[in-house]
């Protein structure tokens, strides 16, 4: 019997190629698959902010199983895949300390303007005169945290070790979290004067920081994004850091990755990673294991160790 395929639908995954295999994993490319390997494809192993479109997965008749290598699945239209026979798993909290951190280390980056002090030193340009009074104090600010999941209640509690008050908002209610709810996002991004987004994405929630949300945490504000770059109305959010309407911002992901560099150079207040948050040499194996664990589940018909929750 020919062998099942897991198939790797992105470029920058074949990184990972030797860890699929070593787990047992027999991988296909899918910018060389030929017409034979296309009927053995039983699963994708998947970046999964990467678009799958339905017409591209219809192309693949045995197809079964999406195993995100991710935590985050908003590229998948996961009804349109269960209503079609295909499961779809992810790496659930896997990375969520991971990503809690490089969120903190983002708002202090920002906040004390690390990065510009930086550069100050390294140019020569270090003036005595201005070291004085120059930089706003962290402590007793409201940080508000857009989506209370695994990352947003890491974030909050590292927030609370920085003197930080936190509230927080996301759809649903969470009877057991220990700082309030906001009754609206617009009412949390008004009392913020740190907004962190680590909510997860998905069509209904596309363009959520909005104008309006932007300028409601204001010239004296900071937004910081480590969900997903759809959460973000992007050209806003420039066009209020350009206009002084919002203070500052720290992105680690963004609307097109990579984001173009032109995007970025006049925009001051800004500070930019290239979406790691979540990347660590402890994480990244635990998430490759978990993909590699799905997979092989499915193929032997057992139960899913972290299928997406019920849409």
């Amino acid at each position: 019997m020919s062998q099942p395929l897991a198939l790797i639908a992105v470029p920058f995954l074949t990184v990972l190629e030797p860890a699929f295999q070593s787990g047992g994993l027999s991988t296909a490319r899918a910018w060389e698959l030929t017409d034979d390997q296309r009927a053995r494809v039983r699963s994708i192993v998947h970046a999964g902010e990467v678009v799958l479109t339905p017409e591209y997965l219809k192309t693949l008749p045995a197809l079964g199983l999406i195993a995100c290598v991710s935590v985050g699945y908003d590229g998948i239209d996961v009804a349109w895949c269960r209503a079609n026979g295909i499961e779809v798993t992810h790496a659930r909290g896997l990375n969520a300390e991971d990503v809690a951190d490089h969120a903190i280390g983002l708002m202090l980056a920002a906040w004390r303007n690390i990065p510009t002090l930086d550069r100050t030193v390294r140019d020569g340009r270090w003036v005595q005169e201005e070291r004085i009074g120059s930089q706003p104090s962290l402590g007793g600010r409201t940080l508000g945290v857009v989506g209370l999941g695994h990352i947003g209640a890491a974030v909050a509690r590292r927030a609370e070790a920085f003197r930080l008050n936190v509230q927080w908002w996301s759809p649903r209610a969470k009877s057991e979290s220990p700082w309030p709810r906001a009754d609206s996002l617009l009412a949390l991004a008004e009392a913020s004067d740190i907004l962190v987004v680590c909510a997860r994405a998905e069509a209904a929630n596309r363009g959520m920081i909005s104008a309006e949300v932007i300028e409601a945490v204001g010239p004296k504000g900071m937004i910081v994004n480590v969900g997903r770059g759809s959460l973000i109305d992007e050209p806003a959010l420039r066009a209020a850091l350009k206009s002084g309407k919002l203070w500052r911002a720290a992105l680690d992901v963004f609307q097109t990755e990579p984001t173009p560099a032109d995007l970025w150079a006049d925009i001051p207040g800004a500070v930019l990673t290239p979406h790691t948050a979540g990347s660590s040499n402890e994480a990244v194996p635990l998430m490759v294991a978990q993909a590699i664990d799905n997979v092989q589940r499915f193929l032997k018909g057992a139960d899913l160790a972290s299928p997406v929750a019920p849409v």
